[in-house]
């Protein structure tokens, strides 16, 4: 096994198949940055949603997708382009992998790819446990989705942000409050096979107890791209707070807790979810 993936494992208490799956994905993930970034790729876009909170400022719940926005607006934009350095990056550690890039919907803006990896043949490049090497899963394959969104809304900010394994190399994403401002969006916003995304909530968690900053501008662009903030009058604290309100009344606590549990390793912080819970630490939100 390359040293640089031993030493990205060691992070990781592996014992079932699952936890293995799950370190294998990240791993994967984080060396896809990488080539990325070898591609040049983060002079046109920024990193941003639950994984890169996850890899650049350690969120404790695991995130399947990598999401990206361009730094300005193009229709010409293509993820297939990087397809050749994503693969030659994770060959380079000893991962197979394919790459199909999905013709983009004409009413989207958002640009699709897909990893693709025979699950157990990686989990034999990282010497996973012979326990859960599982024959008849000989044709599991593991998945990581690349989204870009191509039409960003506008007013966020960027910075450089370094990674240090497998090598050091460094990615250009929003900043914290732009971060929690796109959370916010998601969050009051998206629905998910036309059920609420209990992830967004437990980012929400994660966001008032380390980095309660949002920025306000940047929601408000959101919205008004999203069409659901219209008018002349600009988005206030109190507007925000009270769509927060009205979106934890509609909360159905049990399911956002149940769709989260299989992402946490420690189940007893989804304990103290209830309406009252959410309600509470929304006040702590601060605005700038």
């Amino acid at each position: 096994m390359n040293p640089a993936i031993e030493q990205m494992l060691e992070r990781y208490v592996c014992q079932t198949r699952d936890d293995y799956v799950s370190a294998l994905r990240e791993i994967l993930q984080q060396i896809a940055l990488l080539g990325l970034w070898r591609g040049k790729f983060f002079e046109h876009a920024a990193f941003y949603g639950g994984t890169a909170l996850r890899v650049l400022y350690g969120l404790d719940r695991y995130s399947e997708d990598l999401d990206f926005s361009l730094l300005k607006p193009s229709t010409a934009f293509s993820l297939g382009a990087y397809g050749d350095a994503l693969r030659r990056e994770l060959a380079s550690f000893g991962f197979e992998v394919s790459f199909e890039s999905r013709k983009r919907n004409s009413q989207s803006a958002i640009e699709s790819a897909f990893l693709k990896a025979n699950t157990l043949q990686q989990l034999i490049v990282v010497k996973a446990a012979a326990t859960v090497m599982r024959p008849q899963h000989a044709g599991e394959v593991l998945k990581i989705k690349l989204e870009v969104d191509t039409d960003p809304p506008a007013g966020f900010e960027t910075e450089s942000r370094a990674v240090l394994l497998p090598v050091p190399f460094a990615v250009c994403a929003y900043s914290l409050p732009d971060l929690f401002a796109g959370k916010m969006h998601a969050l009051l916003c998206r629905k998910w096979k036309t059920r609420v995304k209990g992830r967004d909530w437990y980012d929400l968690v994660w966001y008032v107890g380390h980095h309660p900053r949002l920025r306000l501008s940047h929601l408000e662009s959101r919205l008004r791209h999203s069409g659901d903030w219209t008018g002349s009058a600009r988005l206030t604290r109190s507007d925000l707070l009270d769509r927060l309100r009205t979106a934890i009344g509609r909360l159905d606590v049990d399911q956002i807790r149940q769709e989260t549990d299989r992402y946490v390793r420690d189940k007893s912080s989804l304990e103290l979810w209830s309406r009252d819970f959410f309600l509470q630490i929304t006040e702590k939100i601060e605005t700038v």
